[in-house]
């Protein structure tokens, strides 16, 4: 799931071609019969949701639950349609001749609504707000390839594998040079050097504007943040936490994504179970979270309403460099050993019931590029003897310090926990070590964690993708400084490159230098890739059709409710 991004290399990549989406069981859906007859415009509808870990802010927010609401609450400059195409929301245009200057009008008129314009200043106040490190915002990295965020970027802390930690220099400057206001309506951006799809990423909600009340009080806005997207906060209070978050349709948006229902409310769930039944009984409306003994059923529960396809999500079990027992030559044997042990096809088979396919690298197979071939990707395939093999040449070196169990840790809400004791049965039962799963009940409890340095051992992730590149799984997980690198992984071979393709303005010479960059990954083994998602959603008799898009999340706003 899409949880963090403060990296130092910077993000870009050409766009996917369109990706293929599978029909639905019905005849309505993803794939349907046509527009359906009789929905009604103003229901609100319940969908599955987490409590957030963050206030609402788009420069804060990098998690699944709190992105569901962000993205609905702001539009920005552009938006992704059901297949990634980008498509213009708040730009009239974004040009430029050199691909390192960009020129963004934007369109007159828009306001958040509170009545506040929406004009070239919002956008650079907004950027620069979120790009200073001072202000913590964790989507920071997002604007490293603009001139002068190495003066505002934020401060990281790296831990390399060794052990050894570096910090990162403390701002010197409170804006970008890079940004420029022209006019009203007309904003400036100079990029460190030419990024020919630089432009892409501008519907990932990282650039989407703030209101001036957001720079002043971030924390109270947070809680009650005013947007300018298809939907509005249902009242002051809307946000009840650890219970629901209530949105209304707001009635002034004119943008890509109209709102075909007259609401969300995100119901918060900390196991998918309850969540399940509500949905049986027609007291939740979606959900694209499901139980793992319903992934067998759900095509049956729900005939005519479900629906799946093949996504931009991945799983994997990260291994943080601070564990002892995984460190120096000894620690690489371990974490190729664990990968030897986990037996990928019988678990997606049994466990998800076809629903998730075995992971070939670190990416996902409906990008651009992807390829299942990488050097050193046969450290994924299930073998038990290699495995033993392994973890017995480890134990010559350093012997593993088995005085408590190797905790698996995950969380509850997401729906983790069978799978993962799936996998550590299977380790404890092929590796003769012991194991325990250490379940969480809330995605957020699971990011701190992280965030603190404190898991006391593997660690359940996943990634959702924010716009189709590779090097969106790539480098805002791995590369050194991430953000989402919670657990401060440092590759300098493999930052390199990421850069020398990111420097390409030819997409398959950029693909091809992302997946050299995957060989030190499988070198390394900072975590061990598991599956990608095959995304089912089901809905209630209350819902008419419903889709998801390229990247499994469910376009809440194109919900058709009876």
């Amino acid at each position: 799931m899409r949880f963090s991004r403060a990296a130092k290399v910077r993000v870009t990549i050409a766009i996917t071609a369109a990706l293929v989406v599978a029909g639905c069981d019905g005849t309505t859906g993803v794939k349907g019969g046509g527009e359906p007859t009789g929905s009604n415009p103003a229901k609100v509808i319940t969908a599955y949701g987490s409590e957030p870990q963050h206030p609402l802010l788009p420069g804060a927010t990098n998690e699944s639950g709190g992105l569901r609401v962000v993205e609905l609450l702001f539009e920005g400059l552009r938006a992704y349609d059901s297949n990634g195409k980008p498509v213009n929301a708040l730009a009239e245009s974004i040009e430029t001749a050199d691909s390192q200057n960009w020129t963004i009008r934007i369109k007159p008129g828009a306001k958040f609504t509170n009545g506040e314009a929406i004009t070239a200043r919002t956008f650079v106040d907004s950027w620069n707000f979120a790009a200073l490190s001072t202000n913590l915002q964790n989507n920071g990295s997002f604007f490293s390839s603009i001139e002068g965020y190495a003066d505002v970027g934020a401060v990281n802390e790296t831990t390399a594998p060794d052990g050894t930690t570096t910090s990162s220099p403390a701002p010197t400057a409170q804006t970008m040079s890079g940004l420029r206001v022209k006019d009203d309506e007309t904003l400036t951006v100079k990029l460190v050097r030419p990024e020919a799809d630089w432009s892409l990423r501008l519907g990932y909600s990282a650039f989407y504007p703030l209101p001036s009340q957001a720079l002043t009080d971030p924390k109270k806005f947070g809680e009650n943040p005013v947007g300018n997207g298809p939907y509005a906060m249902e009242k002051e209070g809307a946000w009840v936490h650890d219970q629901s978050i209530s949105l209304v349709k707001n009635p002034d948006y004119s943008g890509p994504r109209a709102a075909q229902n007259g609401g969300v409310t995100f119901k918060f769930y900390t196991d998918p179970g309850p969540a399940y039944t509500d949905l049986q009984a027609d007291n939740l409306d979606i959900s694209d979270i499901l139980p793992a003994n319903a992934l067998k059923t759900y095509k049956s529960d729900f005939q005519n309403r479900n629906a799946a396809k093949a996504v931009a999500v991945n799983a994997a079990l990260v291994i943080p460099p601070y564990n002892a027992n995984f460190q120096g030559e000894a620690g690489r044997l371990r974490r190729q050993s664990l990968s030897h042990a986990v037996n990928r096809e019988e678990i997606t088979r049994v466990v998800f019931n076809g629903t998730r396919t075995p992971a070939t690298e670190f990416t996902s197979p409906v990008l651009d590029g992807y390829s299942d071939s990488i050097p050193g990707n046969d450290v994924l395939k299930f073998d038990a003897e290699k495995a033993q093999k392994l973890w017995a040449q480890a134990e010559a070196l350093k012997p593993y310090d088995a005085t408590k169990p190797l905790s698996f840790t995950t969380n509850t809400d997401g729906g983790n926990k069978e799978w993962v004791d799936a996998v550590a049965k299977g380790v404890e039962n092929h590796l003769g070590i012991r194991t325990e799963v250490n379940a969480l009940p809330r995605f957020a409890d699971l990011l701190d964690l992280r965030l603190s340095q404190s898991l006391p051992g593997l660690t359940s992730t996943a990634w959702q993708g924010d716009y189709p590149s590779l090097y969106n799984f790539l480098g805002l997980e791995w590369s050194t400084g991430a953000s989402a690198n919670l657990e401060k992984f440092s590759y300098p071979e493999f930052d390199q490159l990421l850069e020398e393709g990111l420097r390409s303005t030819d997409p398959a010479q950029a693909n091809a230098k992302f997946n050299q960059a995957q060989e030190v990954l499988f070198r390394e083994l900072p975590a061990l890739p598991l599956w990608y998602n095959n995304q089912p959603v089901v809905w209630s008799n209350n819902v008419l059709a419903a889709e998801t898009g390229w990247n499994g999340v469910i376009r809440y706003f194109n919900v058709k409710a009876r």
